[in-house]
């Protein structure tokens, strides 16, 4: 049987090898490497052209949900598995309507890792049991008329949005992004425009309430 091959990518070292251990245990998978951003995903998936990527939302660079949006617009047979701590259906929600396939828990039982990956694989949807309740129907409902502000954010607001929740200065955006400081500050004012949030600090709370980064970023 050819091999399943898996991209994994996660922030965390010791979760990397965890989830390498578990995968390469099962039969016909094989892991191909190891992403520690959303940005490294990107390039490996692109150079390893793996069937799944298995990846966290809060990444450092360009989050788990953004990543997946991106991979699934340049490679839309690639499967994505997204492994992440929060429980809430805002999530849940975020990652099916980024493209995702499945979303498992980090506190589930390794063999429901199998169970997503196998799932998946056969081309089916795939959430943990502990958030799936009410999910689907809710996210239906939602697609039909979704008038959340999240929703209409473009792909480079939800980036400046990201990098402003990190901390990055309005220089160290410009220069990450290639833009000029004038139009991340043009950003930065519609994007508090938009949402009508009027501080920084509104800003971060939103972007993890989004799932952009995490509470501890």
């Amino acid at each position: 049987m050819t091999d399943l091959q898996v991209l994994i990518a996660d922030d965390h070292t010791l979760m990397r090898a965890g989830l390498r251990m578990l995968l390469e245990d099962m039969p016909g998978v094989a892991v191909v490497g190891e992403a520690e951003d959303g940005e490294s995903l990107l390039t490996m998936a692109q150079d390893l052209k793996p069937d799944m990527v298995i990846t966290d939302i809060s990444m450092s660079r360009l989050n788990g949900l953004e990543a997946t949006a991106r991979l699934l617009q340049e490679h839309p047979a690639m499967r994505v598995v997204i492994l992440s701590m929060h429980h809430t259906e805002e999530y849940v929600q975020q990652a099916l309507r980024h493209g995702a396939s499945a979303y498992l828990l980090k506190d589930s039982a390794p063999v429901e890792l199998g169970l997503a990956v196998r799932a998946v694989q056969r081309g089916e949807t795939y959430l943990s049991p502990a958030v799936s309740r009410g999910v689907v129907s809710d996210y239906v409902q939602r697609l039909r008329g979704d008038g959340t502000p999240r929703a209409v954010l473009t792909p480079r607001q939800r980036e400046v949005l990201q990098l402003i929740a990190e901390g990055q200065s309005t220089k160290e955006i410009a220069r990450r992004l290639d833009l000029s400081v004038k139009t991340v500050e043009t950003h930065r004012t519609q994007l508090m425009k938009q949402l009508d949030i009027h501080e920084v600090a509104g800003l971060v709370r939103f972007a993890v309430r989004m799932g952009l980064v995490s509470s501890s970023s």
